[in-house]
Parts: C-alpha cells; sequence; structure tokens
C-alpha cells in the first residue's frame, strides 16, 4: 500500500513543479513592480483559476478514462484531480488568512457596488 500511494505522488510531481515555477514567477514579478501584497493576491487568484480550471480538465479525463474502460488513465486522472482539489482547498485557506491580515483587499467596488457621493 505504501508503494502504490509513492508510485501515485510520483506521477503528480512534474504537475506540482510546473505550478510552483508558475506561482514563483508570478509572485517575483509581481513584487517587483507593484507591492507584496498585490502579488501574494495576484498568486492566489491564479492558483484559483489554475487549480478549478485544472480539476474540471481532470475530472472530465476521468469520465471519459471511465466511459472508455480504461483503468490506468482513469487512476492517474484521479490522482491529479485529487492533488487539484488539495490545492484549491489550500489556495481558499490561503485566500482567507491573506484577507483577514489585509483587511484593505477584503472590500473592493465592483460595478455593481454604489458609490458615495463626493462632498
Amino acid at each position: 500500500m505504501p508503494a502504490m500511494l509513492a508510485a501515485r505522488l510520483y506521477r503528480v510531481l512534474p504537475l506540482l513543479a510546473i505550478l510552483a515555477i508558475i506561482g514563483v514567477v508570478i509572485y517575483v514579478f509581481m513584487s517587483w513592480r507593484y507591492t507584496t501584497a498585490r502579488a501574494k493576491e495576484a498568486v492566489i487568484k491564479a492558483f484559483i483559476v489554475l487549480n478549478g480550471g485544472l480539476s474540471v480538465l481532470f475530472a472530465l479525463g476521468t469520465l471519459y478514462a471511465w466511459l472508455e474502460s480504461n483503468g490506468f488513465v482513469a487512476d492517474f486522472f484521479i490522482t491529479c484531480l485529487a492533488t487539484t482539489l488539495i490545492l484549491l482547498g489550500i489556495t481558499f485557506i490561503c485566500r482567507r488568512n491573506f484577507l483577514k491580515h489585509n483587511p484593505n483587499y477584503r472590500w473592493r467596488l465592483t460595478d455593481h457596488a454604489k458609490k458615495e457621493p463626493r462632498k
């Protein structure tokens, strides 16, 4: 059993490495160009979009592999799906902590928000 778990995690390492490189590049560029708080916000938004999109992609891949009765591919996609869902959960926890420590990012005006009149 531990050997199977290690083999499954070994298959996901390239995905984790690519996501880590993307996160580092976004953070370094945004902290150089703007502030570190803005860089953290950008990394969190990017990871929510990336992990959400990858989760949908892997869920569809798993469904297709099951329909084709391809157990090896379904096992691979289930492992990737579990990884991206765990990363998505971690990203939401990081977002909650970021908003807790940076309250000025909590209330942003959107297109539907009403501004107070100027005095």
